[in-house]
């Protein structure tokens, strides 16, 4: 299997253990992560190592229990790549989340430069749904 690949599984894994350390090795020292929302149009813009961990972070602070489920990834040609999961959370006031999402990223040489996130748009999910 590609090795880019490879990462991106052993990326996912570290999402899903919140292990920020491991997650930050694979990310180049000037990366950047484009959030799910936001006021510019690639949403929040979260630029070098520092920023991009503290906004990473605050995924598992929002969502303790957070999980990316089912995933899929796909290299679009030789520095993108793709991935598709199922977002599972419930955030601090009880509420349960759970929608598709995408990640679009790239690559520097051997390691991510830019994740960049989409995720469907859904409220909480109510019990018995």
């Amino acid at each position: 299997m590609n090795q880019k690949l490879e990462l991106l599984k052993a990326y996912s894994q570290a999402w899903n253990d919140h292990d920020i350390d491991t997650i930050m090795s694979m990310m180049t020292k000037d990366c950047a992560f484009y959030a799910i929302a936001g006021n510019e149009v690639e949403g929040t813009i979260h630029q070098g190592h520092e920023k991009v961990r503290v906004a990473f972070e605050s995924a598992w602070k929002n969502f303790p229990d957070a999980a990316w489920l089912d995933g899929d990834f796909y290299m679009l040609d030789a520095n993108h790549a793709m991935s598709t999961s199922r977002f599972k959370g419930t955030d601090l006031n009880g509420g349960k989340h759970e929608a598709l999402m995408v990640d679009l990223f790239t690559f520097d040489g051997d390691k991510i430069a830019i994740k960049n996130a989409f995720r469907k748009n859904r409220p909480p999910v109510t019990s018995g749904k």
